[in-house]
C-alpha cells in the first residue's frame, strides 16, 4: 500500500474499525472511505455491488459485524447467522469482481471448539462442536474464512483473515443487553459505585431516564445494585483480552508486509487454516477481572456470581505464535488498557451529559 491508496473500511465507526481508521491516519493514509450503516447496508447485495462500482476501492478491510455478548448470541441466533453471512458474502464477493488487491476479513476466535486444546492455534479448526450459545456467529465467521481462503485458491485472490481474541477499548459497546462481557462489567460496576455513593442525577442521565424507581427497576434486570452486581455464572472461566489500539496496529501491520502466500507453509498439498490468530496469550478468570475492575473503579459493595446461569466456554485462550513469526506482538497490558478505556467511558458520559444540558 502506498499513503494515498484507496482503502475501504467497513465497520469505521466499531470498536476495531475506528481503531483501524486511527491507526491508519496517524501513519499518513489519507484517500480512506467509509459508510456508515444508513448510507449503505451491507446485507443489500445490490447497494454493496454499486458501492464497488462507484467507489473501486485498492483494499478493503472487513471490520463490519453484527456482535454481542453471551445473552445476545445466545437470544438473537437467527440475527447473528444471518447478517454476518450476508456482509461477509457482498463484500468478499464485491472485492473480488473489482479487483481488490487485498482484503482484510476480521473474524474472532470463538470460531474454536469448547474442547480445543489450550491454547488454541489455527489447526485446531473444525476439530469438534462449538460452543452452543456462540455457535451461529462463530459458523459465519468460519464461513467467511473458507470463503476468502477458496477464492484465493480458485481466483488468486490476496483475501487474509485475522481472528482477534476478546477485543476492549474505546468506542466498545457498553449496552447492558448487548456488550461484551468486559464493558458490560465496566459499566455495572460503575452504575452500582455511583448507586452507592447516591450520586442518583449522574445515574439518571447515564441510563437517560427520569426516576430513580425507573433506574432501580432497570438496573435490577442486570443484578445492579447500591451493595452489589451479579455476574452469570461462577467466575471460574478464563478469558484473553485485547486492546482495540494493539488489534488495530497488528491489522495495518498485516495489510503492508503480509500477503495469503505467507500464511501457510509452501507445497502444502492442501490449504486450509490460513487463518492468524490475534492475541496476547495470556488470559485471566472472569473473577479476577471483576475484581480488577472493580479496583480500578472503586466500588465499595460486593460481586456476587450467579452460578445458575451458564459459563460458556471455560476456557479459550489463543496461541499467537504464527502472528508472532509474521513478526508483531502485542504492547497494551490488561490492567493499563482497562484504566485507559474507563476513562475514555468517564469523558464519553460527560460530553454526552454537556450534550443534552445544552
Amino acid at each position: 500500500m502506498n499513503k494515498n491508496s484507496k482503502i475501504y473500511v467497513a465497520g469505521h465507526r466499531g470498536l476495531v474499525g475506528s481503531a483501524i481508521v486511527k491507526n491508519l491516519q496517524l501513519k499518513g493514509y489519507t484517500n480512506l472511505v467509509y459508510r456508515t450503516h444508513k448510507e449503505l447496508d451491507l446485507t443489500n447485495q445490490k447497494a454493496v455491488e454499486e458501492f464497488f462500482e462507484k467507489e473501486k476501492p485498492e483494499y478493503v478491510i472487513l471490520a463490519a459485524a453484527k456482535v454481542g455478548g453471551i445473552i445476545a448470541n445466545n437470544t438473537y441466533r437467527a440475527d447473528f447467522i444471518y447478517e454476518n453471512l450476508a456482509i461477509q458474502n457482498n463484500v468478499i464477493h464485491q472485492s473480488y469482481v473489482h479487483g481488490v488487491k487485498k482484503l482484510l476479513f476480521l473474524g474472532s476466535t470463538c470460531i474454536y471448539p469448547t474442547n480445543a486444546p489450550q491454547p488454541m492455534s489455527e489447526d485446531c479448526l473444525l476439530t469438534s462442536p462449538l460452543e452452543y450459545t456462540n455457535e451461529p456467529y462463530a459458523i459465519a465467521k468460519i464461513a467467511g474464512i473458507k470463503m476468502c481462503e477458496s477464492y484465493n485458491i480458485q481466483y488468486g485472490t490476496n483475501f487474509i483473515s485475522v481472528m482477534p481474541t476478546n477485543l476492549y477499548g474505546p468506542n466498545d459497546n457498553f449496552d447492558l443487553e448487548k456488550s461484551h462481557v468486559l464493558p458490560a462489567l465496566i459499566r455495572k460496576i460503575y452504575l452500582a459505585k455511583l448507586l452507592n455513593e447516591n450520586n442518583l442525577e449522574v445515574v439518571l442521565k447515564d441510563l437517560n431516564l427520569n426516576t430513580l424507581e425507573e433506574a432501580n427497576n432497570y438496573l435490577k434486570k442486570f443484578g445492579v445494585s447500591k451493595d452489589s452486581v451479579e455476574i452469570w455464572g461462577t467466575g471460574k472461566p478464563r478469558r484473553e483480552f485485547l486492546y482495540s489500539k494493539d488489534m488495530a496496529d497488528a491489522c495495518v501491520f498485516i495489510l503492508e508486509n503480509r500477503d495469503f502466500k505467507d500464511t501457510y507453509e509452501k507445497n502444502s498439498k492442501e490449504i486450509r487454516n490460513t487463518h492468524i490468530n490475534i492475541g496476547t496469550g495470556v488470559d485471566i478468570s472472569i473473577k479476577e477481572l471483576a475484581e480488577l475492575i472493580q479496583e480500578i473503579v472503586g466500588f465499595r459493595g460486593k460481586l456476587i456470581f450467579n452460578t445458575e446461569k451458564p459459563d460458556g466456554t471455560m476456557e479459550k485462550l489463543t496461541n499467537p505464535s504464527k502472528l508472532h513469526s509474521l513478526g508483531w506482538k502485542h504492547e497494551v497490558e490488561l490492567e493499563n488498557g482497562i484504566r485507559t478505556m474507563y476513562e475514555w467511558y468517564l469523558k464519553d458520559r460527560n460530553e454526552i451529559f454537556l450534550c443534552l444540558c445544552n
